[in-house]
């Protein structure tokens, strides 16, 4: 099944539901009552279910939003904390897509979780892989997805390389005697709205992911965060536009409507492939 056919199954079945986010852990706790004991396993998945992977992946776009801006709002005051965030907005970005593929690491009973197309439906598919953190399985799997392994936006993400976002924020969160703190001085509401239309407008290039060698590279790491959010919400809007009542309200959060327009600068790299 193609990503655009998936993704139009997913969001169909929040076409007539309310913008209302399911409680907290609703995921987690649904496909826990579906998984084997051991082994792998089979189970058609219902409409719940089909909805929980659509809102699980707005739910982290709305976090990689929100990451994005604690990390803009940080530029200057804590260059450590700019750079760990920007990081996370980033990661939520690559974990909704993740849903969207239909993946999920359902790590307390140490499976993965599949959403495979079969006839007019979908099943769950359970199966014991290899242990993976969350941070090395939803960047890889996204990267190798034939929808995404030449989107230069995207990669592996390995933690043991120089230009790597997960390398970069290793080094922040790890490395010893950093010793970058600048006195703290906080952007204020017209600052932050200033830096994100400044980063909207800075072109992506193959050049721009995360380099652990020139940290604290907040710029790099907020270009690319900022880039891969416009991504997936330019995504969704292309296949599911406006029609769907659900994305229609968080496609646009009310929590940052006056200072985010979602606008972004595509490069001839990205155009050539996009």
């Amino acid at each position: 099944m193609e990503l655009n056919t998936k993704i139009i199954k997913l969001f169909n079945t929040l076409s007539s539901e309310r913008a209302t986010l399911p409680p907290a852990g609703s995921m987690r706790e649904t496909l826990k009552k579906y998984a084997p004991p051991k082994g792998s396993f089979e189970k058609p998945a219902n409409k719940n279910v089909l909805k929980l992977f659509a809102t699980a992946s707005v739910e982290m776009w709305l976090r990689s939003v929100h990451s994005f801006l604690i990390s803009s709002s940080l530029t200057n005051t804590s260059p450590l904390w700019a750079s760990i965030a920007g990081y996370y907005s980033s990661h939520y970005t690559v974990r909704a897509i993740a849903h969207l593929l239909g993946l999920y690491q359902l790590r307390h009973k140490r499976c993965t979780v599949i959403l495979k197309p079969t006839g007019s439906g979908f099943v769950c598919n359970f199966s014991r892989s290899k242990r993976m953190r969350e941070h090395e399985f939803y960047w890889e799997e996204v990267k190798k997805d034939k929808n995404f392994i030449n989107e230069e936006l995207f990669t592996k993400n390995p933690e043991d390389n120089d230009i790597s976002d997960a390398g970069h924020r290793n080094f922040a969160t790890y490395i010893d005697h950093l010793d970058n703190f600048p006195n703290f001085n906080p952007l204020n509401y017209d600052e932050l709205k200033q830096r994100i239309e400044y980063i909207s407008k800075l072109e992506f290039s193959s050049y721009l992911i995360p380099d652990k060698t020139k940290y604290p590279d907040v710029e790099n790491v907020q270009i690319v965060a900022y880039h891969r959010l416009v991504y997936y919400r330019e995504l969704i809007d292309q296949i599911v536009m406006s029609e769907n009542n659900f994305w229609s309200v968080h496609r646009n959060p009310s929590w940052c409507r006056d200072i985010i327009n979602f606008q972004r600068v595509k490069s001839r790299i990205i155009e050539s492939i996009g």
